[in-house]
């Protein structure tokens, strides 16, 4: 993509009502604009971050044996009057009246719609187990919406939900998303820790959030400093019953206001660490519970009606996108991991009004996009300090920079943006590093 040509409208200023880095560095970055409290429109580069989390978290489901279907953002009253959370959601549901006078919501969860498709639907033990996934926004009135998509009002969310004959079906099934969390995050470039959490208005009796360490993470975390030593690749070559997953399950890590409820931490005090975390994902196991109350059954192997038991598993997907720059930035802007990035190279000519810049640069963005790598190139009548600050401040992988100097020499420079690492090539060789 030429930059001459495409909608990447940057800011040189922090934003006033910006509050933390995300937020400020999403708006100067051009990835997102306000519309109204809590709800953006997600401009051309924002859009490619989102997508590309989206592909990466959809991979992982179906690796999972996850089966993707799209359930409405609209549903009926009547569904969750059925569950009995109708009126206990409590505020942040958006209800509505449609002309009919129906009662209808802008649903903030799906735990009574698919449980109604699969009650309607499935029959017998053989039809078990099944997990369901759908990646759909959704909408929370939040009473004070702030920090950008770290918490907004509308956002994007995958959504699994799985229903098993018996508790050991459904820890099977609860292990199967835990790895799938793991290996998703460590794609993304992030440690997640796993943290044992209580199942609030969701309901059941085993419950983890996933956490992105942060320093400016609204939550605090108190952890075993043994999670600190997991690698990536630990992480993304778990399996279901692994040591790393038994270990993850079981290490100590607890949001503060449960920490403070444990009489005897089991961690040493040299060994417990306390920081900063960002919620990211929150998996469930609650058993019948919305089975039970939506008479949900199957015929179990003696013919007996069985409720199923179940489990859901939620990512915010878009709530990732801020979560990974407050992770991974410096003072420039942001330093986009491989896999999320929006391009993997910022090609940048130096001198437009250059007949040998123009020629060598335009090659090399022909060459490289049509060997398959995503390419931003910024070919515009600037000052290279602008286009300096405009590669930095997105944060593409790696920049390419094409000048009259270089040029003589039969050189052009490479980048790492996370480094600073900067590297002369031939164009040559440049190619041949980009497209291996």
């Amino acid at each position: 993509m030429r930059l001459s040509r495409y909608f990447l409208p940057v800011l040189k200023e922090d934003p006033s009502e910006a509050q933390i880095v995300s937020h400020k560095l999403m708006l100067r970055a051009g990835m997102i604009r306000q519309q109204s409290a809590g709800i953006y429109v997600w401009l051309p580069l924002g859009l490619k971050v989102l997508r590309n989390i989206e592909r990466i978290v959809r991979e992982e489901q179906n690796r999972a044996g996850a089966i993707e279907l799209l359930m409405p953002t609209i549903q009926s009253a009547d569904l969750w009057r059925e569950s009995g959370r109708y009126d206990a959601y409590g505020p942040e549901m958006l209800r509505f009246r449609d002309r009919h006078d129906r009662e209808i919501l802008y649903g903030p969860t799906n735990e009574e719609m698919i449980t109604a498709v699969f009650r309607d639907n499935a029959k017998s033990y053989r039809d078990l187990p099944k997990i369901f996934y759908h990646i759909q926004w959704k909408f929370r009135d939040e009473v004070r919406p702030r920090f950008g998509v770290m918490r907004g009002r509308e956002f994007l969310m995958k959504d699994a939900y799985s229903f098993d004959l018996d508790p050991a079906g459904a820890k099977r099934s609860y292990d199967a998303m835990f790895v799938a969390y793991l290996r998703t995050f460590a794609r993304l470039g992030m440690v997640a820790v796993p943290v044992r959490a209580p199942t609030g208005p969701i309901g059941g009796n085993l419950s983890h959030e996933f956490h992105i360490l942060a320093d400016t993470g609204e939550s605090e975390l108190f952890y075993d400093a043994a999670v600190e030593e997991i690698t990536l690749n630990e992480l993304a070559g778990a399996t279901p019953g692994s040591e790393i997953v038994e270990r993850l399950q079981s290490i100590y890590a607890m949001e503060s206001e449960e920490h403070e409820k444990v009489a005897d931490c089991p961690v040493p005090a040299d060994k417990l660490r306390r920081r900063r975390g960002i919620e990211v994902g929150h998996i469930f196991y609650f058993g019948p519970k919305y089975s039970a109350a939506m008479g949900c059954t199957v015929q179990g192997p003696d013919g007996t009606p069985v409720h199923p038991e179940m489990g859901s598993y939620g990512i915010g997907v878009s709530r990732l996108v801020g979560g990974i720059i407050e992770a991974s930035h410096d003072e420039n802007g942001i330093i986009w991991p491989e896999e999320v990035a929006p391009y993997k190279v910022g090609l940048i000519n130096m001198r437009v009004d250059d007949a040998r810049c123009a020629a060598a640069a335009d090659d090399l963005y022909e060459k490289l996009a049509h060997a398959g790598v995503e390419v931003l190139y910024d070919d515009r009548d600037e000052r290279g300090g602008a286009k300096f600050a405009t590669m930095d401040l997105i944060g593409i992988p790696t920049q390419v920079i094409v000048g009259p100097k270089g040029l003589e020499k039969g050189v052009v420079e490479v980048k790492d943006r996370k480094t600073g690492a900067r590297e002369e090539l031939t164009i040559e060789a440049a190619l041949n590093r980009l497209t291996a």
